[in-house]
């Protein structure tokens, strides 16, 4: 489908010729030439923006005031908040919330059929990739038959969810879908769907080059930014708005500059790089804001750590973390396989329109800040947020702090002595060896076919190599292989009660491990490739041997999981794994073989070789030179031509997949994977207006950094959770449960999830975890009962927060679940970007405190009463009254920031949701 073109854009079209062929473009300097600003020092990520005003100014949408905006940012030293229409040439998405976009926009069909228009409006105008590696599981580990029987269960969970996508794959326009078992979302477009510089037909015929820019569905769409392509994760709702034509309202944004200077030392890796990036800017603040990475450093970065480093915007909180186009870029675009006229074609845009890096690139930015590579030391980060930095050699020590504040108080003696007592007494407290002194724990004997041992506080039972973070980064993959070696050459062996595992992001990174014949090293100890999607990252570990979750849970143990992906949020990972790390895959590796948090990795022996003698961890850790030597014999454009050349045919298993020919989709009423949303249902054809609040209770009171993980989890549950208790309603067997990610195409199901991850504490209750509330007869209850009572007595609830709320993942789940429960309006300290807007998309009112108050500060309890005013005729980022009545009966009136940031989020709300907007407007258009 042709793209169009702004048509009062024409004073800065010009033409490039690059290897004898021609194509326009629209000319930044052509910009600056007519007199619409200065935009020489811009920087390269803003310019990505700028050029997509130029392209669209059609004297109504995008206007010329919009692009002098951008001067007048670069005069005003990088601030100018202005609200622009950006549009992204194409949408990414991954199963997980692909589902359910594609559930809407099936959905929408039946709507807008329903308001008098044709199934057919509701198409893609943007192109979308749609990449599923969400759903493979770890069932099967450490045995050669893993990745096939891992294979095989997916199918057999998810054939219902399969069935469907690949129906909206026929049935959509500009739809794509890529198989199982293919890899990870943002591997595959950085390895392979992104170009750097796009180029299409316009409306009139004539082929154009402009930046490549999306947005994704997944909040590590900022991973494609290492090669300068411009993304960042918007919850599906948003994606659905912008691969339907919406454009995204957003504000001009301010840009942080990060000089890298120096470079990587001996022994140190791009994930320990990224950690000390993650734990920077996490400290300086950078919400909603981009980051741009310069300086003499890069020119020592290789792509993929630029890769590692944008993949984890989230953990640092920016919107993107972004690496302007330079040498290094086109290197990478031709190892990995691009057409040679296309990486020609980058080089020549960029130079001529102000994108390129050089020595003398030198833009103005709203703020900076720095590092020198050469002070990195090797670390992890946890055990619970990403931006928690441990330098390696005090990691034991840490953990041992960790351990002391998790164990000090009452309660948690009490329910430890009452965990013995009520097994009769048989696991009494013992010291544990190498302890720091302040934890006893009982040891428990556990059996799983490799003999008898005993689990303690800090036992390792996940070391796990995955995620696109890492698994993209060739130099850290190499690195995994070369330890493996030389332990397996010492006879050294992950401790028994450790679940080794190996998911790669692609299939390029087995080409060239199997090439390297390091695949068979780390088969010889046990991380046998389980498949090529998220696995461990997105808490698809997958169960523990029973004896090993048994001893955990029946003596209150904090089991370890250490991981190579990007997050480590509380009840994540494992429900059987308290305290999480983040490390590079070598440490990874390096981990399974001690076992132990406890133990100083740095210090203290990983074991003893063949004839008895210990071995430290710098006896295995590979040297750069050993690295680089392999890397570059073994990744070669070849390998990635060769995989990825049916990258969209998948196996005999998805080419069986049968699907219905039809322009809508014929809602199976048994499925429990997928169910039509009632969003749409007796929908008027005018919208509303935004009411005020009145009465409102409390669902829950919560505290900082409340994760979209704790909104909306994505991992396993139990048949005791309403979620369970649903399926087991429905005779879906316990082993058949899933996950809550597999199950989002079905809004019951994601309901009853809503507010249930099983670290959550709702502080309406005293020392309870889980998804808990109190209901309207004061009793204790599920958040998703308490809900329903309150929607049967026709009252409006509010959730309260604290800082950071709906930090991680884009999930658009944790803001469909939160309207779906009745919540009229969330109010926090401050939000994170996302989710915020995820929010607004579906009707629900972000409000922040100001002056100073919070739900501390205030007294909260939960069992006040909540009335908004000021909502029927709101602006923008305005402030409303808020009365909060007591259970006594007292009242105190404070005043809240709505956070309706921009006019066309209002329009929005009043809908109902941008989807409702979207298919109003289409309906009137026929």
């Amino acid at each position: 489908m042709p793209i169009t073109v702004g048509q009062d854009s024409s004073k800065t079209r010009k033409t490039l010729t690059v290897n004898g062929k021609s194509v326009a473009y629209y000319s930044i300097p052509a910009a600056s030439a007519a007199g619409l600003g200065d935009f020489t020092r811009l920087p390269a990520a803003l310019k990505v923006v700028l050029e997509n005003m130029l392209r669209f100014e059609d004297g109504k949408t995008v206007t010329t005031d919009d692009i002098k905006a951008f001067g007048k940012w670069a005069e005003q030293g990088g601030k100018n908040p202005r609200e622009i229409a950006y549009r992204p040439a194409r949408v990414l998405m991954q199963d997980f919330t692909g589902v359910p976009a594609v559930v809407d926009l099936a959905a929408m069909r039946d709507g807008i059929i329903a308001l008098g228009g044709k199934a057919e409006q509701i198409n893609p105008l943007n192109p979308v990739d749609l990449v599923i590696d969400h759903s493979v599981m770890i069932d099967e580990f450490g045995n050669p038959r893993a990745f096939q029987m891992n294979v095989d269960r997916e199918y057999q969970r998810n054939i219902e969810r399969y069935t469907f996508l690949k129906w909206g794959q026929k049935a959509f326009d500009n739809f794509r879908v890529v198989p199982p078992g293919t890899g990870i979302c943002h591997q595959v477009n950085l390895e392979y769907l992104s170009q750097t510089v796009w180029s299409d037909t316009d409306q009139n015929g004539e082929m154009v080059a402009y930046p490549d820019t999306l947005v994704g569905t997944d909040s590590h769409t900022t991973m494609v930014n290492g090669a300068a392509v411009l993304g960042w994760g918007v919850g599906g709702i948003e994606a659905e708005a912008a691969m339907l034509g919406q454009p995204i309202s957003m504000l001009i944004p301010e840009v942080v500059g990060f000089e890298l200077t120096g470079k990587m030392v001996e022994g140190t890796t791009g994930t320990d790089l990224v950690l000390k990036v993650v734990e920077m800017l996490r400290a300086k603040g950078v919400v909603g804001k981009f980051v741009e990475f310069y300086g003499a450093g890069l020119d020592h970065l290789p792509l993929a750590d630029r890769a590692t480093i944008a993949n984890m915007a989230p953990e640092y909180g920016a919107t993107c973390g972004f690496f302007p186009i330079d040498n290094e870029t086109l290197r990478y675009l031709r190892q990995t396989g691009r057409d040679e006229d296309r990486v020609a074609l980058v080089e020549a845009y960029a130079r001529e329109n102000g994108m390129w890096r050089d020595a003398d690139y030198a833009p103005i930015y709203t703020d900076t800040l720095g590092l020198d590579m050469g002070t990195i030391v090797p670390a992890i980060a946890g055990p619970k947020r990403p931006q928690d930095f441990i330098a390696l050699d005090r990691a034991a020590t840490a953990f041992g702090e960790y351990v002391k504040g998790e164990r000090e108080g009452t309660q948690a003696e009490d329910r430890q002595k009452d965990r013995w007592e009520g097994e009769g007494g048989q696991r009494e407290p013992r010291e544990i060896p190498g302890d720091v002194g302040h934890h006893k724990r009982g040891f428990v004997e556990c059996t799983n076919g490799n003999g008898a041992y005993q689990l303690h506080d800090g036992s390792i039972v996940i070391a796990s190599i995955t995620s696109c973070t890492n698994t993209s980064n060739p130099y850290v993959m190499i690195g995994a292989g070369l330890v493996a070696r030389k332990a397996r050459e010492m006879g050294l062996k992950p401790k028994p009660w450790v679940k080794t595992s190996l998911a790669p992001g692609s299939q390029v990174v087995s080409e060239y491990l199997e090439a390297a014949g390091l695949q068979e090293d780390l088969d010889a100890i046990g991380f046998n490739l389980v498949g090529y999607g998220c696995t461990t990252c997105i808490g698809n570990s997958g169960p523990l041997e029973p004896s090993i979750s048994k001893a955990i849970n029946d003596c209150d143990l904090i089991g370890v999981s250490v991981l190579s992906g990007n997050r480590n949020f509380e009840g994540r990972i494992s429900p059987d794994c308290r305290a999480n790390y983040l490390a590079s895959p070598p440490l990874v590796v390096a981990y399974s073989l001690i076992g132990d948090m406890n133990v100083d990795i740095v210090k203290d022996p990983l074991g003893q070789d063949k004839d008895g003698n210990d071995v430290y961890l710098k006896d295995i850790w590979p040297s750069s030179d050993e690295i680089n030597a392999l890397v570059e014999k073994t990744v070669t454009r070849e390998a990635f031509q060769e995989k990825y050349a049916d990258v969209f045919k998948g196996d005999e298993k998805w080419q069986s997949v049968e699907t219905p020919d039809s322009q809508t989709y014929n809602w199976p009423t048994q499925s429990t994977y997928v169910q039509s949303p009632p969003y749409f249902e007796d929908m008027d054809k005018e919208p509303g207006t935004i009411e005020n609040i009145e009465g409102a209770r409390i669902l829950a009171l919560l505290g900082d950094m409340i994760t979209t993980d704790h909104i909306s989890p994505a991992g396993s549950f139990k048949e005791s959770t309403p979620a369970g208790q649903y399926l087991v309603e429905r005779q879906v067997p316990v082993r058949e449960f899933n996950s809550y990610g597999s199950r989002r195409g079905n809004h019951e199901v994601m309901m009853r999830g809503t507010f249930a991850n099983i670290r959550i504490k709702n502080e309406m209750l005293d020392n309870v975890e889980g998804g808990y509330t109190l209901g309207p007869d004061g009793q204790k209850t599920s958040i998703y009962e308490a809900a329903m009572a309150w929607q049967d007595k026709g009252v409006p609830l509010v959730i309260f927060g604290g800082e950071q709320y709906g930090a991680g993942s884009s999930r658009d789940w944790a803001a469909k679940g939160t309207a779906l429960l009745g919540v009229k309006a969330v109010i926090a300290e401050s939000f994170e970007r996302i989710h915020r807007s995820n929010l607004v998309g579906m009707g629900v009112i972000p409000l922040e405190f100001s002056e100073g108050d919070s739900r501390k500060s205030l007294g909260l309890k939960g069992d006040e009463t909540v009335t908004i005013e000021g909502l029927d005729d709101i602006k923008p980022l305005a402030e409303v009254p808020c009365t909060i009545t007591y259970g006594d009966g007292t009242t105190k009136n404070i005043t809240l920031k709505c956070r309706i940031d921009t006019a066309i989020e209002k329009e929005y709300v009043e809908h109902g949701g941008v989807l409702h907007y979207v298919l109003r407007d289409l309906a009137k258009s026929a």
